[in-house]
């Protein structure tokens, strides 16, 4: 069982079918090159949907996970270990904010965040008992938990996982208005992506954060932006929300935290929202542990240098300059933001699939959502050469479908 096509087979035929990826089995990686099991290889232009910001064995955060595995990789909570304390101080001092609570998986980080928001609703607030609501926006994805998916507007991720969680109310995204007029003495919080990533890189109108921001502020209730996909480099800044100058009340990170090597999240608040949760209120057994905490040191070191937010800007401009040159032959429409970008096909020319599948068999691995939209997000060491390279191959598939 060594070729691809085999591979295929039995992970198809022994595994439930809950992804449709790409006929392509990769065997290793380095910076943003993979090769599969048969030698060949491609420029990875997904980068595991930003989890890989700093690429693949990324030599610094290698380094880090080595040293821990030999060391320490869990005590689970119930005691202190050495790495905690300063993964807590230097991740808290990244946001800006008091504390952390680290989790493992986006989606959980997000269920915490929802959490600590509805606690801090009834502490703090003063909000009736079991009368919480949290304004969420239309085309969302924060994760697959039921209780996520209870206030998705994706079909594929709703239907059939009910009955439903309530305490959501579901507005239209980039409208401050919609949010406004969503608010009601029971609302503690509004969660957002600053960019839409699943639904296709959709950024907001400028000045929209900073509108929900005001409201948020003068409502007396938490920003909370989901930085799962847009944060830690990715769109030329630390975080999205930093593009509008505006600092929410709760961060949710995730994705890139665990420098592609294993999965770290956490959410960021001020001790006056965060302090709402006491022992035994909430947890987890790999939450925080040693290894997570070693990598996302050396994660949160790597951003420090401000490296990698200058190189994803520079060249995002020059990825975006490009991409908008293939508007009219065969593209729609480009959104995006820093080396983050949503490439609508013209859907009488061709599917996100089919023109994903040209794309690898060109050397250049990317992945389709919603039917018609390609979603770039390479890592940021990327060369300018091989960035280069791998937009001329997009524009050769699109063109292949008007042969």
């Amino acid at each position: 069982m060594s070729t691809t096509r085999e591979l295929i087979e039995v992970s198809e035929r022994r595994s439930a079918h809950n992804y449709h990826p790409l006929p392509v089995v990769i065997h290793e990686a380095h910076g943003a090159w993979v090769t599969d099991v048969e030698g060949r290889r491609y420029l990875d232009f997904l980068a595991g949907y930003s989890s890989l910001n700093f690429g693949h064995g990324n030599p610094k955060i290698i380094e880090a996970a080595q040293e821990q595995l030999r060391t320490l990789t869990l005590t689970s909570r119930a005691f202190y270990h050495d790495q905690f304390a300063r993964f807590c101080q230097g991740l808290g001092d990244l946001t800006g904010k008091d504390m952390i609570l680290p989790m493992n998986t986006g989606a959980e980080a997000v269920e915490t965040a929802i959490k600590v928001a509805r606690k801090w609703g009834y502490q703090v607030k003063g909000v009736a008992p079991e009368q919480a609501n949290i304004i969420v926006m239309e085309d969302n994805f924060h994760g697959r938990t039921t209780t996520i998916v209870s206030f998705s507007t994706d079909p594929d991720a709703r239907d059939d996982f009910g009955p439903y969680t309530p305490g959501f109310k579901i507005v239209k995204y980039g409208s401050a208005e919609a949010i406004r007029e969503a608010i009601d003495e029971n609302t503690v919080a509004v969660l957002l992506e600053p960019i839409q990533g699943e639904a296709g890189v959709l950024v907001p109108p400028d000045g929209y954060l900073r509108q929900v921001r005001e409201l948020c502020t003068e409502h007396g209730i938490l920003m909370i932006a989901d930085e799962i996909q847009s944060g830690l480099g990715r769109t030329g800044k630390t975080f999205a929300c930093d593009h509008e100058g505006v600092v929410p009340d709760i961060y949710v990170l995730g994705k890139a935290l665990g420098g592609g090597v294993v999965p770290v999240s956490a959410i960021a608040a001020d001790a006056d929202v965060l302090g709402v949760i006491k022992p035994g209120q909430h947890g987890s057994t790999f939450g925080g542990n040693p290894l997570a905490c070693a990598v996302g040191n050396a994660v949160i070191e790597i951003l420090n240098t401000g490296e990698f937010q200058e190189r994803a800007a520079r060249l995002g401009e020059l990825m975006h300059a490009r991409l908008t040159e293939l508007v009219g032959k065969g593209v729609v429409a480009v959104r995006g933001r820093g080396l983050w970008a949503g490439v609508d096909i013209d859907p009488s020319l061709a599917t996100g699939r089919q023109v994903s599948e040209a794309l690898m068999a060109r050397g250049v691995l990317a992945k389709d959502t919603h039917g018609s939209t390609i979603r770039l997000a390479p890592p940021i060491v990327i060369s300018e050469e091989d960035l280069l390279w791998a937009l001329d191959r997009l524009a050769e598939a699109i063109a292949s479908f008007q042969e």
